[in-house]
């Protein structure tokens, strides 16, 4: 799948994810959704030309470079015996439950390290939802942990109070939008012909790296007419729906209109 597609499905995953971690208003949610979003991009460092490698230039660049030698090394010593002749580095190592569940923890981890380390895991992935859905993005998801950290602040906190408390807060579920944007981006890699390998290091069929995939029948290709026209915009619709509010809205609008035309 494509950068885009791949970051709404991060963002549809994070609003779908966040009740469940209890975080139930908008304010809480949007940020979370938004850095979801952002980790839907992370495996792709193991491609130069994705957005996640040209982010920060030459930094991200020397990342990726270090990502794609990594992931071919791994396969070189975990293939197994009917594993496909390959290099090894795009769509392996970063692509795998394995890799999201380590990165997840690493970053849930730096709530410990303090505030700032917590900052940079946040605002990398809302660099990353930015560069691939819009920097209206930034606005929405500032303005959402900007109105969840005053609006609970207890009276007679400092602002540096509720800053720190703000952070804190984030530092709780940072490590979970890592993790989910990760392994969401391998849900939809599995959708299309060239499958995931992301049950990697489980044996199946004699391989290590064993590519999940759809039946041939519904699989598709990269940035394909299926993609560009039926994937995004679902996953457009669901982006909005998941929002907070936004069924029971869609429903009333609906009987609205049904009165108006039962009405003329």
């Amino acid at each position: 799948m494509m950068g885009r597609s791949h970051a709404v499905s991060g963002w549809c995953a994070g609003l779908a994810v966040a009740p469940l971690i209890g975080l139930t208003s908008v304010a809480e949610m949007v940020p979370f959704a938004a850095a979801t979003a952002g980790y839907a991009l992370v495996p792709d460092l193991d491609h130069p030309g994705a957005s996640a490698s040209r982010l920060l230039g030459p930094v991200t660049r020397l990342v990726s470079g270090a990502v794609r030698t990594f992931s071919g090394v791994l396969y070189n010593l975990t293939k197994g015996p009917r594993d496909e002749d390959s290099t090894g580095k795009h769509r392996h190592a970063t692509h795998t439950l394995a890799a999201a569940i380590g990165l997840g923890i690493l970053a849930a981890s730096l709530g410990d390290r303090g505030k700032w380390a917590v900052l940079a895991v946040a605002v990398t992935g809302l660099l990353l939802a930015a560069d691939a859905l819009g920097d209206w993005i930034i606005f929405v998801a500032l303005g959402g942990a900007a109105w969840s950290v005053t609006g609970t602040a207890l009276p007679g906190t400092t602002a540096a109070d509720a800053v720190q408390a703000g952070l804190s807060e984030i530092g709780g579920w940072i490590g979970m939008a890592v993790g989910l944007g990760m392994f969401v981006h391998c849900l939809g890699d599995s959708l299309t012909r060239s499958g995931c390998p992301w049950l990697w290091p489980l044996p199946i069929r004699g391989e290590t790296w064993y590519e999940l995939r759809l039946p041939r029948l519904f699989r598709f290709s990269t940035n394909s007419w299926v993609e560009r026209l039926l994937i995004v915009p679902a996953l457009t619709v669901a982006a909005v729906l998941l929002l907070p509010g936004a069924l029971p809205a869609v429903e009333h609008l609906f009987d609205a209109t049904s009165i108006w035309i039962a009405g003329r």
